[in-house]
């Protein structure tokens, strides 16, 4: 998905394609809406006039609207302009290792109705039942035929150009299927993508913190049922060449450490993850465990969350030191991130940063064994958005980011 760089990119000679012109135009508003027509002008770098030309194709075009008019001391009241989202809309899926969410939503990522289910793992029933109950919302909802795509993420490998799930070890699923069946079953188009880079996305879109929103290098690590990792370089989320790129979560920490669900030992999501975070807490041994197991267990309604809130209020000494662990494990993998890819800050999200007051030292003293330079361990370390649905935030993101995003050009 490519991003237009609306701070440095600047609209001012002839040859310039009119299109591309819409696009900046159409980012800057939707950055900075409310925005008047002189203020996009001066954003662009353009006269009034151009900007109103753009301004009236883009309303033409049903992608903005005309809202309140604000004051002035004097001279003509300007006339706000917003993105209209609120009827373009789409279907966002998380699937997880226990649960699955699903959300309709408006191109802005408002939430319009939310249904969450136990995870099926048998892949041609987990397509069938998914197909069902996108319907079933879409005509319930009253929303047949207004919805223009199905964003789904997996916490897994993902090749956006098959469409295939190459490998998601927390639900024991391998070189599968899913984007074209679902797509076939529900008449909708579908974008497959991984978790913690539908997290980057959904940073990148959503974010309304001007100060944040303009940090064009960064990485959205997410600590959950697994570890997901997204890289984004110059506004750009990086895939790879094979569609792997960002899976830190498998580097080793030590080639002797615990075994991980992708069936490798020492890997980082072995010691940091929820799963691993509780198997210290509980004792559990996850190489002789399937996901499935795991979600069926008996202590699967206690959850990190439940940890923390022990760690917290009851003294429960056990719960501290399994969380302190993952904190610093979670620090020396940060130190090998910085050390490979020199992000300007690296945003952090998944339920364990609910006890950051607890972990920050930890987790910074751990980076900063790792880090190879004093500016490196200097790296900014931020809690990432805490909204209650940020991945299903970044599936929708995926069915309405590419109405934002740049053509690509010669």
């Amino acid at each position: 998905m490519r991003k237009i760089n609306t701070r440095d990119f600047h609209v001012a000679t002839r040859t310039t394609s009119r299109e591309i012109n819409r696009r900046i135009a159409f980012n800057l508003i939707r950055e900075h809406q409310p925005i008047s027509r002189a203020d996009l002008a001066r954003r662009m770098n353009v006269t009034r006039g151009v900007a109103s030309v753009l301004v009236q194709e883009l309303i033409e075009q049903g992608l903005i609207y005309e809202g309140a008019t604000g004051e002035t001391a004097r001279g003509r009241k300007p006339t706000f302009l917003h993105i209209r989202t609120q009827d373009r809309l789409a279907i966002a899926v998380d699937v997880r290792f226990s649960k699955t969410y699903l959300m309709l939503s408006d191109f802005s990522g408002r939430q319009l109705a939310l249904e969450i289910y136990d995870t099926i793992f048998t892949i041609p029933e987990f397509i069938k039942d998914l197909a069902a109950r996108v319907r079933r919302m879409l005509k319930t909802r009253g929303f047949e035929g207004r919805c223009e795509g199905i964003g789904v993420a997996v916490p897994g490998m993902v090749d956006q150009r098959t469409g295939r799930i190459l490998n998601a070890p927390a639900l024991g699923w391998r070189d599968v299927e899913i984007r074209d069946k679902l797509a076939a079953m529900t008449n909708l188009p579908v974008q497959l993508e991984n978790s913690a880079r539908a997290c980057s996305l959904a940073h990148m879109w959503l974010e309304r913190d001007e100060a944040q929103a303009s940090v064009q290098n960064f990485v959205y690590v997410n600590v959950s049922d697994g570890v997901g990792v997204g890289v984004v370089v110059n506004g750009e989320l990086v895939r790879g060449h094979n569609h792997i790129a960002g899976e830190f979560g498998h580097m080793p920490l030590s080639l002797d450490g615990p075994r991980c669900l992708c069936g490798m030992t020492g890997c980082w999501e072995a010691y940091i993850s929820n799963l691993a975070t509780l198997s210290r807490y509980f004792g559990w041994n996850l190489s002789k465990l399937s996901p499935k197991s795991l979600r069926d267990s008996r202590n699967n309604s206690f959850t990190v969350p439940d940890l923390i809130a022990r760690a917290r209020s009851s003294g429960d000494a056990k719960a501290d030191t399994a969380i302190q662990m993952s904190a610093r494990f979670l620090g020396l993998g940060l130190g090998t991130i910085v050390n490979v890819l020199d992000p300007d800050c690296i945003y952090l999200a998944g339920e364990i940063t609910t006890a950051w007051d607890l972990i920050e030292d930890t987790v910074r003293e751990a980076l900063r064994e790792r880090a190879l330079t004093i500016a490196a361990a200097q790296t900014p370390l931020r809690v990432a958005s805490t909204h209650e649905h940020l991945r299903l935030r970044g599936a929708a993101a995926l069915i309405a980011a590419p109405t934002f995003a740049a053509p690509r050009v010669a």
